[in-house]
């Protein structure tokens, strides 16, 4: 059973800073690419970060680059996304994607609220 569990998430005053978890079971983890995305409300979901098999190559959207950093620890099979300088506007449920060709899964979502 394929399992995709993230933690982390919470209540931040603008300019602090989080790091979410994201954990995958019942995977070959290392096979995977990992995502994170967010879905504010009454916004469409949005890839946030994206990070390849080995770790090697990442990619970020245009509104994060320089305050987010994913990474992924193959040998405990998480992906983390270290979010830096947060504002308001990064409020959002933050979902984690484990991805091959043919299928992907998805987590359940952590709320990250940014507001002082």
């Amino acid at each position: 059973q394929v399992q995709v569990v993230e933690s982390g998430g919470g209540l931040v005053q603008p300019g602090g800073s989080l790091r979410l978890s994201c954990a995958a079971s019942g995977v070959t983890f290392s096979s995977y690419f990992m995502s994170w995305y967010r879905q504010a409300p009454g916004k469409e979901r949005e890839l946030v970060a994206v990070i390849t098999r080995a770790g090697a190559d990442t990619n970020y959207a245009d509104s994060v680059k320089g305050r987010f950093t994913i990474s992924r620890d193959n040998a405990k099979n998480t992906v983390y996304l270290q979010m830096n300088s947060l504002q308001p506007e990064d409020t959002a449920v933050y979902y984690c994607n484990a991805r091959v060709v043919g299928r992907q899964y998805w987590g359940q979502g952590t709320q990250v609220t940014v507001s002082s």
